[in-house]
Parts: structure tokens; sequence; C-alpha cells
């Protein structure tokens, strides 16, 4: 059943809620989230290929991502091995902040890891640290900039509740289209090229499992896929059909 799009009739309206705070409205002095980190000190721009790892858990947090483009995967390393995803970052969208949470040098408690090939914004968390005292604007485009990264995780903790793999995948699919989906003629489409590989690992599948699953939902006119594409021709038909 899939619970994590009570509701898609809103699909729209939340997209478009979810856009504003991620582009960062700008406060009276017309600054972003993307002009207040490049303007920091010790601040560079990086490029990491899709499937690579941008920091592991444990490594120390000594620098604030924000992403220019692509999409990011945060997962969480368990001691048994299991890696389960806790949310999928979009553009302008900031992570890597734990020690700006808790004021002092701290390790990474995520892995976070290339969905797609992305070009990120990295700046010194002690640089971010002295601008959020210097001026409560910076704090408050903070602020915005984590209030997706809240509703990301609590979507793919609903998304990953579903034992049944249909549910999740299907869940997983709505969660692409809210937060990646290009509306058009034949429905919406998710802008990321995505391997079957890459969506089992992002829902703690198989490969062949994926490919068992989109094969099914193509064949019954709910998707198509083109040059590793999606497009969902109708949400809300894909929400009933697990309902």
């Amino acid at each position: 059943m899939v619970t994590s799009y009570r509701g898609f009739t809103r699909f729209n309206q939340q997209r478009h809620s979810q856009m504003a705070v991620n582009s960062s409205s700008p406060l009276p002095s017309s600054k972003t989230l993307l002009d207040v980190i490049k303007s920091l000190d010790g601040v560079s721009t990086e490029i990491v290929d899709r499937s690579k790892t941008i920091f592991f858990p444990g490594d120390p947090a000594e620098r604030v991502y924000l992403i220019r483009r692509g999409a990011v995967r945060l997962s969480r390393v368990y001691e048994t091995g299991e890696e389960i995803t806790v949310a999928l970052l979009r553009e302008n969208s900031l992570f890597g902040v734990l020690s700006l949470l808790t004021g002092h040098r701290s390790d990474r408690f995520y892995h976070a890891i290339a969905f797609t090939r992305v070009e990120l914004i990295a700046a010194p968390a002690s640089s971010v640290r002295n601008a959020i005292e210097q001026d409560a604007s910076v704090g408050l485009l903070l602020l915005q900039g984590l209030s997706s990264r809240v509703l990301q995780t609590e979507t793919m903790i609903e998304t990953l509740t579903h034992r049944d793999m249909s549910s999740r995948l299907a869940s997983f699919l709505l969660v692409l289209c809210r937060d990646f989906g290009v509306p058009g003629e034949k429905g919406v489409t998710i802008d990321l090229r995505l391997s079957h590989q890459a969506i089992a690992e992002a829902i703690g599948s198989t490969r062949v499992t994926i490919t068992r699953l989109l094969g099914e939902l193509k064949s019954s006119s709910l998707l198509a896929i083109d040059r590793k594409k999606i497009t969902i021709f109708d949400p809300i038909a894909l929400a009933k059909r697990f309902n």
C-alpha cells in the first residue's frame, strides 16, 4: 500500500511549494543561499561522477555542501552492513551540516553518494558558522535550505516501510515525480537518467527485481522508459494501483 503519497492529487501544489523552499526565497537583502555559500572564505566547486562517494560515515564533518546540479543520495549504514536510503536530494539542497548543528567538530553520520553526476559548492563549516554569527539572515537562509531535507527524509522513511517491493518501487517513483518531475503531454518525466541498479540500491532491492517490476508497470501502461528517463503517464493512477 502506497502511503507516501496520501492525496496525490496535491502533486502540483506540493511540487510548487517545495520548489519555492529549495530556491531559497530571497530575504530583503536579495541574497540567496547560493550567493551566501559562494561568498564564503575557502569555498570550492566539486564535480562528482555518478555512484561515487562524497563522504563516508565517520569522516570529519568539516565542509557544508550545496547541490548546484544533479542529485545526491544520503544513506545510513548499519552494523549488519545494510544500507538504507534516508534522503534523495536535488538541486539547491543543503547537506553535510552536522558540525553546524552540534556546534563542535563532529564525524559524518551518513554516507553521501552522487546519485547522478553532481556539481557541488563546498564551504568550510567554520566559514558558515562565522557568517551566521555576523548576519542572522544567513541563518534563516540555511534553515530554509534545510527544510526540504526534512521533508525528503520523512518521505523516504515512509517509502521504505513498505515490505512489498512493488509498493516500495511505486512510492519511490512518486517521490521522484514530485522532486524531479517535469510535466509534459504524456505525463510526468523524471528528469534523471536512472539505471535499474541505481533504483535497486536506493530502495534496498536487486537489479533483477527492479527490471521485472518496471516491466510489469510498462505492460500495465503506467509508465514508459526512454534512454533511462522514466515517464509516469498518470501519477494518481500509479498511486491508486497500490492502494
